[in-house]
């Protein structure tokens, strides 16, 4: 079994089963699932999947894969939904009661506006990328050619780069139409036959007046994609209302004979003028307003895209750039907002250089660095900026400055864009297009980027962070070398490990120390990718990463829990001290393997007996991490009151890690 098809079977597994799965379709990053039940959804184990780059829980279940894997995953999950056995009037009819209970949910004109323009375009986007890099080649080819020095089997070859890059969007409308009337609840093949109309060569023939406006001349491709929306609004409209009216003997004559005659005649005389306008007007009006105001637009543009991404407002612009397209060949506003990414990026830079004691947030920026880059921002967005809350704003003031840059070359020297939506970051580099050529338009584009790069990295370098924020996620150096929090509590910022810092709370009883329950070195709680810990829910205390398999009981006695998986256990005191050890994240799922139980629940145990051992390296590969968080469940009677830090020497299971007071 392959990786993509382990990572299908165990997403389908936490999803709740094929019977939790009423629909699952995909877009350039995400797998997007439509659930039964979200109650039954282990959203913490999906997180901590390798190759899970984030999860967003909208009107359907987000998983963010990534492009590329999110294609090969999502077919995998299909065929293993499949071979699960529910048939298709069961998903049929989980599918409605699905969709029942979205439209309740977010039944808002506005939203159901956006997501119906999502599903006509969405499922467009591959095709726009290919037929938009096909057409770029050919551009590099043909000026190859006019300078007089490309060889004859490249002249040969660019007619038919030609059709290939060009056949998709001269018939963008009739894909249009498709999607439109599946979103609309009419036939797909009637919904293509109306668009149709737009884009056929004939359509010149048909002339007619109109009062004021007087003779009227149609082109083909006129109206665009946004007729073929309309048209196939209404065929699907008519098409709904004339079944269950007409007698079943004819239905299959009549009802799409007058949904396409009726329909077809509102797109010539209606549509197509109405529509070709409003492409005209959008065309127009985009361009003239990079041109007088591009530094202000981009500015604007540049800052508020990721917020609009976040809200899902960001669908709504779909049209407008396949417009753009019909209309001037390129999107300026697509390289625009591209800067909001390169914003991002400058700023987990900063993050990366500014908390450079959280080795699990640096090791995470490392990570998303790379696919943030090459346009893919949700692990920057989801797993580093937006979690610190601040960086998020910064980073967006720097995807500000980035389009305003852009902006301004838009103005000032011409507009440039994107021939094809889909990519941003460095990707969209083979898809830029300029009236002054390509090279004018990589230039303009680049110089944009690295004014995003810079300006996010410099901003929230120098504003991003509050001293409660650095308390939090960093500490110092003072001039012993311990780790010491800027303005933080002294038992939270900790000592060297060689050392136990007295805590600041004045709390007396009886001190119980917290062994180490495995060598390895100490991380703090808050760096653990796992929100019930970092967060504080589980309760105070720190974690460990493992360079042993042996996980012993860090205090003295009775084994009050463990799991048949292995993967957690808890110790309760003689003085009532309630201890868990969780071995790692996501390592539930793997059900037991790799993990050897050495005790029993109810097993009396000293400090430092083995209680699971684990197959470090087999279970490494197969989680995604072994942070391993030590907790102190009931806090409020036994508050930590000293612990150590992540400086100095490894760990030891004889190292006293923390300790609490009975609270008198």
């Amino acid at each position: 079994m392959s990786a993509n098809d382990e990572l299908a079977s165990e997403l389908l597994r936490l999803l709740g089963g094929a019977g939790n799965v009423a629909g699952v379709e995909n877009c350039m990053t995400r797998m997007r699932v439509s659930p039964v039940d979200r109650d039954l959804i282990d959203e913490t184990a999906i997180k901590s999947l390798p190759g899970v780059l984030g999860v967003v829980d909208d009107d359907t279940y987000q998983v963010v894969l990534g492009p590329g894997k999110v294609t090969k995953v999502t077919d995998a999950f299909r065929q293993q939904l499949g071979a699960a056995g529910a048939d298709a009037d069961a998903l049929a009819a989980r599918g409605a009661a699905i969709k029942a209970g979205q439209k309740q949910r977010n039944n808002t004109p506005f939203k159901n506006f956006i997501r119906k323009i999502a599903n006509i375009f969405v499922p467009l986007i591959p095709a726009l990328i290919g037929a938009g890099i096909v057409a770029a080649v050919r551009g590099l080819l043909v000026n190859w050619v006019t300078v007089g020095t490309a060889p004859e089997f490249v002249e040969a070859v660019v007619p038919a780069l030609t059709v290939i890059g060009s056949a998709f969007f001269a018939f963008l409308p009739i894909f249009a139409g498709i999607n439109a009337a599946k979103e609309f609840g009419g036939t797909p093949a009637l919904g293509g036959a109306v668009a149709a109309i737009i884009v056929f060569a004939g359509i010149s023939d048909v002339q007619y007046s109109l009062p004021v406006l007087g003779d009227i001349v149609l082109a083909p491709g006129q109206g665009g994609v946004i007729g073929a929306i309309f048209a196939a609004g209404l065929c699907a409209w008519i098409e709904r209302s004339l079944r269950g009216k007409i007698p079943d003997a004819i239905d299959i004559l009549v009802t799409p004979t007058l949904a396409l005659l009726i329909s077809g005649l509102a797109t010539i005389f209606v549509f197509m003028f109405v529509a070709g306008n409003i492409a005209s007007a959008i065309g127009t009006g985009a361009i003239w307003l990079l041109s007088n105001s591009g530094l202000l637009a981009g500015f604007v543009l540049g800052g508020l895209f990721l917020p609009l991404v976040m809200l899902g407002l960001h669908q709504a612009l779909i049209p407008i750039h396949a417009t753009l397209i019909e209309q001037v060949g390129f999107t300026p506003l697509l390289t625009i907002l591209a800067m909001a990414g390169a914003g991002q990026v400058g700023a987990a830079l900063a993050i990366y250089f500014r908390l450079n004691r959280n080795k699990s947030l640096r090791t995470t920026i490392k990570g998303a660095l790379p696919v943030g880059i090459l346009g893919v921002g949700e692990p920057l967005i989801y797993a580093v900026t937006l979690p610190l809350g601040r960086p998020f704003l910064t980073a967006c003031l720097g995807g500000a400055v980035g389009g305003a840059v852009a902006g301004a070359f838009n103005q000032f020297a011409g507009a440039f864009g994107a021939t094809a939506i889909g990519p941003s970051g460095w990707a969209l580099l083979p898809l830029l297009q300029s009236d002054n050529g390509q090279g004018y338009a990589i230039l303009a584009y680049v110089v944009g980027l690295l004014a995003g790069y810079v300006s996010g990295f410099l901003i929230t370098y120098f504003w991003g962070f509050t001293p409660a924020l650095l308390a939090e996620h960093n500490a110092d150096q003072d001039e012993n070398g311990a780790s010491r929090s800027e303005d933080a509590d002294p038992a939270r910022a900790a000592a060297p490990a060689s050392a136990v810092a007295p805590g600041a709370r004045a709390v007396t009883g009886q001190r119980i120390d917290i062994l180490a329950p495995v060598e390895g070195s100490i991380i703090r709680l808050s760096d653990v990718q796992d929100e019930a810990f970092s967060a504080g829910t589980m309760g105070d205390g720190f974690a460990v990463e493992p360079t042993s398999g042996d996980f012993r009981s860090p205090v003295s006695g009775t084994i009050t829990a463990l799991f048949p998986t292995g993967h957690a256990f808890g110790v309760t005191t003689a003085e009532g001290l309630e201890v868990l050890v969780h071995i790692g994240l996501g390592t539930v799922d793997l059900q037991g393997e790799g993990f050897d139980l050495k005790r029993a629940e109810g097993d009396v145990v000293e400090a430092g007996d083995v209680v699971v051992a684990v197959d470090l390296e087999a279970v490494r590969a197969r989680v995604r991490s072994l942070a391993t968080p030590v907790v102190v469940l009931n806090g409020a009677a036994f508050p930590i009151v000293e612990r150590r830090t992540q400086d100095g020497p490894p760990l030891t299971v004889e190292t006293v890690v923390a300790a609490t007071s009975v609270r008198s």
